[in-house]
Parts: C-alpha cells; structure tokens; sequence
C-alpha cells in the first residue's frame, strides 16, 4: 500500500515550534513564568478570574460566544476541532478582549487524532512504552496543528471488571504496567520540551473509578486509604512526577466522597504530598453531579465544595462562573482560593506558549494529518498489540498451500468500528480494514461473505457462509464488538460474543475446514464457549486506522505475534472480577473438587476445601501476561546477584533467553515479585519489571533486569510507605501464571 503523506509536514511543525521550546520537567518550574502569572493576576478582576474558571463545549455558531470571550468569561473550550474557528475565538480573546489571555482549547484525543491508534487497552498490550510515546507524540503532532492544546488523556484507571465499558480507554489491571503507560504518554503528548506541538495532558480518572461497583459505570466505589495508595494511586504520581500539566476529577464517590469536592485526595495527597501545580478540572458537570449524589444541595453549594476542595476550572456545570463571586462576597470562598485555581490554569498558558503563539497555521494543521510516518507508526502499534491466544499451526498461512481463503464475520469490513471507542475525528476514508488489505496481500485469492452485518444481529442460518467455506482452504473470521459496545456508559453484564456470532463460528466450524478467528473487542470478552470452534484466535483491541494492514501482516507471518495480555481474561462473567495479584488467602487454591464430589460427601463441611468456584474453578481463561508466538521460549539459569539485599539496593537478576523454534520473535520478559509476609496481607505476585527482547530463530542469550529494593514498599499496618524486611520471591517468566521462584531477603 502507497501513502502520499511523509514525514516532512510533521519535521516542519517541529521546525516552527523550536523557537518556543521550554523543559518539561515539572509544571511551574519558570520563573519567568511565575512573575508574569502574578502581574496579570494583579490588573485581572474578580469576574474575570472567575471566567478562566469556565470550560465550555463549542457548538453552533461563533457568534454564541463571541460576548463572553470579549469579557473574559470563558477560560477554555473544548470539543472544537475546525482550526479556522479556533484561530477565529483566539482572535476575539487576544485582540478584544481587555487582558488578551488566549483560550485554552481542550479535545478527547484518547488514542490518536486523526491518525487513530489501538485504543489505550490494546496500547497496554504492547508492553512497549517507547512505542506509546511515540503515538501520543504524533496524536500530538496532529491534534496542535489544529489549535487543540489540552487532551483529556491519559486515563489511569486501573480497572479489574470487565464489564466496566471503560477498560478500554486504560491500560488494564495492573499497576505497574499502568504507571509505565502514563510516563510514556505524558511524555509523548507534552514533549521532551514545552512547545507549539505540546498537548497538556490531563490525568484521570482521580481516584478508583475503575472499580465502580458492579462494573456500572458511574457508580460508587470503596476502597480503603490503602488500597487507593498501594494499588490506585501509583499511577497517577509517576505521572505527575513525569510532568503531567492537568488532572481531572472522576464521577464516582468513595466510601461516599464524590471525588470533585474530595479535599483529602485533591489537597492532602495531589497538592500536598506531591507538590502538584498543575490545573485541576472537573469531569464533564461531575461537579453538578454532587447534587444527585446528595453531597450538596444545589449548584452554588457543590461550587463552594469543589473549590474548596481544590478544583481549579468546571467542565460544563456552570457552577463557578454563576456563584463563586456571590461566594466570595459573602465571606464564603476567600478570593485567595481563586488567585490560586487561576494561578494553576494560566502556567499552563503560558508555559505552553498560547501568548505568544495563540493560533495556527490552517494550511500546515491540514498537511501533517495522516503523515506516511504516522500511519506506520499506527500500523506498528496494531501488530504489537495483538495477542495470539490459540494456535495448532495453522498460523501463519502459507501462501503457497492457500488458494482459496473466505473471509467473513461482522468486523472485516467495519471501519468506523475498528476504531474503537474515543475515536471522534478518525475518519472511515483513511481506515484500512482487514477484508481490504487481505485482498492486497492474497490478491486473488480472498472470497467475502459477510455473514453477519454487524456484531448484534441475529441470524437463524448460515447457509451461504457454510457453502462458501467448504470450498475455501482458510476461513478467517473477523468477530467482536461494535465500537459503541464499549468505553464511557457502555457496560455489560453479558461478556459472550454478542448476536450470532459464536453461531457463526459453529457454522463455519461444520464446514470441515480450518477457522481462524480474530476478535476485535475494546473489552476481554469470554469466549471460551468459542474455543473449540477455531484453530486460531487472535485478539485485537479495536487496533485503529491501521488494524487491517496491521492485521494480515500477522495472519500472513510477515510480522510474529508479541502482544501479551494486559488483563485476565476470564472463563465467566461471574468470575468477575479477578485479577493475577490479587491478595493472599488463608486457604489458598491447591486444587478442586468436582461437582459430582461434592454431591457425594455425607453433609456440609469446609475441611479441605479452598477458594475457587465449584462450577468455574479459580483460574482465569488467559492469565495476565499471557501471549503465543508462532516461535516459543524457554528461560533458563535464573539467578541474582545476592541473596540478601538492603532496603536502598537492587536486585539483579541474570537468566538465559532461548528461541526455540524455527522463526525470529519478540517475547515480552516479565519479573513478578512476592513479598512473603507482611504487616498486611500482600499479594500473591506483583510485576515489578518487563522488557521486549527479539531473538533470531534458535538464539540464546544471557540478559540482566534490575529492580530496585525501593520497588517493594508498600502502605503497611502503621500507615508509611516502606519496604518491610523478611522474605521475597522472584518469578522471570513470560506470564503471570508461570515459571519458579527463586528466593531473596531484605534486610
């Protein structure tokens, strides 16, 4: 396939941009910058302080904001992406306004503008940082051109249940891996350094929203201080500390605090303990929303709570910019409060450059959209994301014994769905589905029979389809959600391949020929039920712009599969939720019991038994980590440096990789670590390190990972986060559910 954008037009907005270049290590680490946020706060009045407050969604004609813009009522505005309208509402802030301070222009650019990426759960399945970074510098890239500065991204959530629609907008359950992913994008959508292709990123949900009850988004959540600081809150400091410039409250309460008015986690712990000085928003009228929650009576009540609580700006409740100046004259709210929330949003204008670049070039912002560089980076990170679950051998085809291959099922053909939820400006044109490139790769050689037309419909019979596979040698069968079946509001309590798609694959099963089966899924789904049907399953996260190129490079074996699963993939929904670290148990699992056992034993008795289900056991379908290679790999010789370690030291760790099989591959090493005993209960195993390593067919080679001591801290019995002396236990494997432990101490 040919493209005809390059690099070009992304090196020359990196050109332009040079000039402004600031370092982007902590939020207000100017200066410079401070000064001049204190001289403008001092000419500003209370009214138009409050105005920087307001975010507003864009909509309609300019017109309708055209009069409070003049007076400095509106601070930020989002879900604008027309970079002619943009310049348009900067022109009427910089140049009519009395203070000229320029909008900061906010948009959902989740995993991709234009060019549009696996969604965030499949970013997380690479295990690839750098290659994370990378596309959120180019979302970056694209989003800036246009005038959009502000991105509601990364979503930090670690998210346990399934069911949740919006596991698909994080990186999974585990908090390591999590915490990995928001260093990489906030470096990608900011920048080594702050300038005019810098997209402030925002950090959410804050905090525990993806453990919402239930798995109903929305809902509340209870979670102790220490499960919030030894598994919730990581993420969300190793982002701050790599810079993150804006944080945005979440829509749940925790053991019934709705986080937009929560002071203990917006000043005690984000403010204080972490020295954050960055901007502070609300979810889209989550500051409202305290009033169903019961936390306040009515909008000038939870206006006064978030404030207080340390919100900076409102995201479309109006609450601030009706209320907070009658607050503030009844003694309420000390104007000191808004000097400080306004403080925190205009750093963020000035340190990315908005005074003095307030608009774009419109003819550039068009040029560097779907760039050559771009689409090959999307492509990239759709055939690292795929994780191969099952394979006889059928895969990779070979295109010398394949003549005839039928391709069907509901997500072949399906643009708009392939990408996935938060996809609202990539466009069906530009999207590469997987019937299209597999006709480019087996020109010929490709038959397509839908069979279903979209993931919900149901169907009786499958004639047509059954015909035509009978006379292919392959079917390859394209299944899943809809893009609308998940992310925000998008929950399920039924995780089974949806309509008649497991019919289909029964079907297509009878007709005697192998099925290769690839689901396209912004959520694990469960389809064990579906194994037996298929040679093969590949999973791909709605893999985006490029999935299907992405797509039949592995099917073809051009590329190896390396995608390893960022969540437990569960047999039932019923298992939900469940997860690899989860805590010890006094009865740990050590084998089951049949049904057809426990019917036989005279009377009710626990002795013996352990925790797992009668009808489900305790295992997962697919462990966390897990992912096949069409090569396999053996560790061997797994050794530290020491067995015994200070609490300030590293463990090394020495072991032999080994490839063998017949092809070259990349296998995603993982070091898992267990503290023994602890003045609480820990987890059975946590991921403290992984790294990608390709090895020739039939290579061997002696690697070293690290793992600092000061890893295993945790918030104990006594409230401090520490690392306790005792007994450890290290895994170096590539999944959650393998290899042996080799034993160390910290002294």
């Amino acid at each position: 396939m040919k493209y005809t954008r390059t690099l070009i037009f992304a090196l020359l907005v990196i050109l332009v941009a040079a000039c402004t270049e600031r370092k982007a290590t902590t939020v207000g680490s100017d200066p410079e910058v401070e000064k001049r946020i204190g001289e403008l706060i001092s000419r500003m009045t209370l009214s138009e302080k409050i105005g920087q407050m307001n975010q507003v969604s864009a909509g309609g004609d300019i017109s309708n904001y055209a009069d409070a813009l003049r007076r400095g009522q509106i601070g930020s505005i989002l879900n604008e992406v027309d970079p002619v309208k943009i310049n348009e509402f900067q022109r009427i802030c910089v140049e009519e306004s009395r203070l000229g301070i320029p909008l900061l222009v906010a948009r959902d650019v989740i995993h991709g503008f234009h060019t549009i990426f696996p969604i965030p759960l499949g970013l997380a399945a690479t295990f690839d940082p750098e290659l994370v970074s990378e596309g959120a510098r180019i979302a970056s890239l694209e989003a800036t051109a246009q005038g959009i500065r502000w991105t509601f991204s990364p979503m930090l959530d670690i998210a346990r249940d399934p069911r949740w629609g919006r596991i698909a907008e994080g990186s999974g359950e585990d908090t390591w891996l999590d915490a990995r992913m928001a260093e990489a994008m906030v470096r990608g959508y900011q920048g080594e350094t702050l300038d005019t292709t810098s997209m402030a990123a925002c950090i959410k949900h804050f905090v525990g929203y993806g453990a919402a009850e239930g798995g109903r988004d929305y809902n509340s959540t209870f979670l102790t201080e220490r499960q919030l600081r030894n598994v919730y809150l990581p993420p969300f400091e190793a982002a701050v500390k790599a810079g993150a410039m804006t944080l945005m409250t979440s829509f749940n309460d925790n053991d019934g605090v709705p986080s937009t008015g929560n002071t203990f986690i917006l000043k005690d712990i984000l403010r204080g303990e972490w020295g954050f000085d960055g901007l502070v928003v609300t979810d889209w009228n989550s500051m409202g929303e305290m009033i169903p929650h019961g936390f306040g009576t009515d909008r000038k009540d939870v206006a006064e709570k978030a404030v207080k609580a340390g919100v900076d700006m409102d995201m479309m409740t109006f609450g601030f910019i009706s209320h907070l100046e009658e607050l503030v004259a009844a003694g309420s709210v000390k104007e000191s409060v808004i000097d400080e929330a306004v403080r925190n949003i205009l750093r963020i204008k000035f340190l990315l450059g908005l005074f003095e670049h307030p608009y774009v070039d419109v003819e550039r912002g068009e040029a560097v959209q779907y760039a050559e560089a771009h689409l090959e980076a999307a492509r990239r990170s759709a055939e690292e994301s795929a994780i191969l679950l099952r394979n006889d051998g059928i895969l990779p085809l070979d295109p010398g014994r394949i003549r005839t291959i039928l391709v069907t099922g509901p997500m072949a053909d399906a643009p708009h769905d392939q990408l996935g939820t938060w996809s609202f400006d990539g466009q069906k044109a530009h999207t590469v589905t997987p019937l299209q490139a597999l006709r480019e790769r087996f020109p010929g050689k490709v038959v397509y029979v839908p069979g279903l037309a979209y993931s919900r419909e149901k169907r009786e019979r499958f004639d047509d389809v059954v015909a035509t596979a009978r006379r292919a040698d392959v079917v390859l069968a394209f299944l899943g959600e809809e893009a609308i079946l998940s992310g925000e509001a998008h929950s399920l309590a039924d995780l089974n391949l949806i309509g008649s798609q497991s019919a289909l694959l029964a079907a297509l099963r009878s007709a005697g020929k192998p099925v290769v089966a690839t689901v396209m899924a912004g959520r694990p789904l469960t389809i064990e039920r579906d194994l037996p049907n298929c040679n093969a399953v590949l999973y791909s996260f709605h893999p985006g712009t490029m999935g299907g190129p992405a797509l039949a490079n592995l099917i073809s074996g051009d590329v190896n599969p390396s995608g390893k699963c960022p969540v437990t993939f569960l047999r039932t929904v019923g298992q939900a939720p469940m997860y690899y670290s989860h805590n010890m148990t006094g009865r740990p699992y050590n084998g089951e019991k049949l049904l057809s056992e426990i019917e036989a034993e005279a009377g009710q008795t626990s002795l013996g038994n352990t925790s797992y289900y009668l009808d489900y056991g305790a295992c997962p379908l697919f462990p966390f980590g897990y992912g096949l290679s069409y090569t396999t790999f053996s560790y061997s010789d797994i050794r530290l440096d020491s067995q015994s370690y200070p609490v300030d030291g590293t463990v090394n760790i020495s072991f032999k990789l080994s490839n063998t099989g017949d092809r070259e591959g990349t296998e995603v090493v993982q070091v898992y670590v267990r503290d023994v005993v602890g003045s609480v209960t820990r987890p059975v195993k946590e991921l403290k390190a992984f790294e990608r390593v390709t090895l020739k067919a039939g290579e061997s080679r002696t690697l070293q990972l690290k793992v600092a001591v000061a890893e295993l801290a945790f918030w104990g019995l006594d409230g401090v986060k520490k690392v306790e002396p005792g007994d450890f236990q290290l895994w170096v494997a590539g999944d959650s559910a393998s290899g042996e432990p080799v034993a160390f101490k910290v002294k």
